[in-house]
């Protein structure tokens, strides 16, 4: 399941509640993210214990929470140049 998707079921929970309780209930939902794949319950186990207050609190924790596996390209950025007597990435053609 897509991310965005998985963090949708959080609009269902009654809230506050803290990460144990979403676990719980959501934690055996397979992420398919760009690099891989990952357990909800495992990304919301990065959190620690913490109490959201909304279904928005829980979606922003989670998003921050998603492993390197959820990131397309690693050190790709279009913005940032290559400062003098660096180097840079390799350029890389799609």
């Amino acid at each position: 399941m897509r991310l965005t998707a998985a963090i949708e079921q959080f609009e269902t929970h009654e809230y506050p509640a803290t990460t144990e309780e979403l676990i719980e209930a959501y934690g055996d939902t397979e992420l398919v993210l760009p690099n891989g794949t990952e357990s909800l319950g495992e990304v919301l186990g990065r959190l620690g214990n913490e109490t959201f207050e909304s279904a928005t609190d829980a979606h922003m924790a989670a998003y921050g929470a998603v492993s390197s596996k959820g990131i397309g390209r690693k050190y790709y950025s279009d913005r940032d140049p290559v400062g003098p007597g660096e180097d840079g990435p390799d350029p890389l053609s799609l």
